[in-house]
C-alpha cells in the first residue's frame, strides 16, 4: 500500500496534498561544512524537573509564522506555516513549498502579542525544500544550528511549529530519531494539482525520520536536539501512518543559508497583479475598449495595486511613461524599477474610462527563479 506524505504547510483556501515515496539512500555524502555559529553549551538543558520545558524556553522565540498569499490567477489562498531566526537582524530559515509562488510573506513571533513583518526571500533551494528570508529588524532572538552528522538512532528530538495553524501560537511535540539518511520523492508543489503528473516530482535526501509529531502547518519549523540546538527543518508528515515525520538535516541546508547570508538576492520591483495579455478574443469577449494591454485577473490583498485603487477587471496600459501592450511588458517594464519607486500607473477600467493612479512600488517575496 502506498503511503500519502504531504508537505507540513496549511493552504488555507486552495489545499494541495501531494504524495511522496520513501527510501533509503545509497552511499554516503560528506556534510557541508558548519556555518559560524553562536557557542552553546552541547550538555542537555537541564535548570529544572522539565528538561523539554527548558529546551523549549530557550528554542521558541525565534520560531516564527510564516503567512504566505498565494494567487494562481483564478483563486486566491493563504499558506501558513513555520520558520526559526537564525541572525538577530532577521535572518529566517523555512521551507521552500511554504512560500513558493507566494506573492506576500508575512512574519509573526511567536509572543503573545506577536510582531509583524514583511519578508523577502533572499535565497534557497527548492530543489532540497529550503528558502531563506529576510525581514527588517534588529536584536531578534535566534536559535543556534547544530550538527546533524552527530545524530543517533533514538536520540531524543523536539519539534516546534504552527500545526494546523490553531489558534493560541506554536505547537510542541517531542519523539526520537526513528531513522537517518532517508529519501522523498514529493510531487512538486509549485504544479497545479489538478494536472501534475508522475514526473512532476522533487527528491529530497538527507532526511530524517522522527516519531515526534509533524502536521500540517509545521512546516520550515525547527527540529532541535537536547541542547537547544536545530539538527533538522520540519518538512513533511504521513497522512496514512502513525508517528513518521521528516525533516530536512541541517547539515545539507548550512551552505545554502551561509550564501544566503554572503549574497542575498536582489529585491525586484512588485506590482501585485496576476495578468494575462489582451488579444482580440479576450477584448471580444470581455467587451473591452482597448485591444491590448495587460488585463488585470487578480490583485494581492494589501499589495501595491490594490492598496492603489487597481482593481480586478481593469487593463493596464502605461507605466512610468512607458507603454504596456501585453502581460509579458509589463513585466519587463517591472523589471527596470526598484522597490520603493513611485510611479503613475495607466489604467482602463470595466466601462471604458481611462485613469491614472499613484503606486509605491513594493518588493517581490519570491522569485521566479528561486536557485
Amino acid at each position: 500500500m502506498r503511503r500519502m506524505i504531504v508537505p507540513a504547510a496549511v493552504l488555507a483556501v486552495v489545499a494541495t496534498a501531494c504524495s511522496l515515496s520513501v527510501g533509503s539512500r545509497d552511499g554516503a555524502t560528506s556534510a557541508p561544512s558548519p556555518v559560524a555559529e553562536p557557542q552553546v553549551s552541547t550538555t542537555p538543558v537541564v535548570s529544572g524537573t522539565e528538561p523539554v520545558a527548558d529546551v523549549v524556553a530557550r528554542v521558541l522565540p525565534a520560531v516564527v509564522n510564516v503567512t504566505t498569499d498565494i494567487s494562481n490567477g483564478t483563486s486566491q489562498g493563504q499558506g501558513v506555516g513555520t520558520g526559526f531566526i537564525v541572525r538577530s537582524d532577521g535572518v529566517i530559515v523555512t521551507n521552500c513549498h511554504v512560500v513558493e509562488g507566494g506573492t506576500k510573506v508575512t512574519v509573526s513571533t511567536s509572543e503573545a502579542d506577536p510582531e509583524r513583518f514583511d519578508a523577502r526571500v533572499i535565497g534557497g533551494d527548492c530543489e532540497h525544500d529550503l528558502a531563506v528570508l529576510k525581514v527588517d529588524a534588529n536584536g531578534l532572538p535566534t536559535v543556534a544550528l547544530g550538527n546533524s552528522s552527530d545524530l543517533r538512532l533514538g536520540q531524543r528530538v523536539i519539534a516546534l511549529g504552527y500545526a494546523l495553524a490553531l489558534e493560541g501560537g506554536p505547537t510542541v511535540t517531542t519523539g526520537i530519531v526513528s531513522a537517518l539518511d532517508r529519501t522523498i520523492t514529493a510531487q512538486d508543489p509549485g504544479c497545479d494539482p489538478a494536472t501534475c503528473g508522475p514526473d512532476q516530482t522533487r527528491t529530497y535526501t538527507d532526511v530524517i525520520q522522527t516519531d515526534a509529531a509533524i502536521n500540517h502547518g509545521n512546516s520550515g519549523g525547527p527540529l532541535v536536539d537536547m541542547t537547544g540546538r536545530v539538527v533538522g527543518i520540519n518538512s513533511a508528515g504521513d497522512d496514512a501512518a502513525e508517528n513518521i515525520g521528516f525533516a530536512i538535516a541541517i547539515d545539507s541546508a548550512k551552505d545554502t543559508i551561509d550564501q544566503a547570508e554572503a549574497d542575498p538576492l536582489a529585491p525586484s520591483a512588485y506590482l501585485g497583479v496576476t495578468t494575462q495579455p489582451v488579444t482580440s478574443d479576450l477584448a471580444f469577449q470581455l467587451n473591452l475598449s482597448v485591444d491590448s494591454g495587460a488585463y488585470v485577473v487578480a490583485t494581492t490583498s494589501d499589495g501595491p495595486a490594490a492598496s492603489s485603487g487597481i482593481r480586478e477587471g481593469d487593463v493596464i496600459v502605461a507605466v512610468d511613461g512607458r507603454e504596456v501592450a501585453s502581460s509579458e511588458e509589463l513585466g519587463s517594464v517591472l523589471t527596470d524599477l526598484s522597490p520603493g519607486d513611485r510611479v503613475t500607473v495607466e489604467l482602463v477600467g470595466t466601462d471604458g474610462a481611462r485613469r491614472s493612479v499613484e503606486v509605491t512600488l513594493g518588493s517581490r517575496p519570491l522569485p521566479v527563479d528561486l536557485p
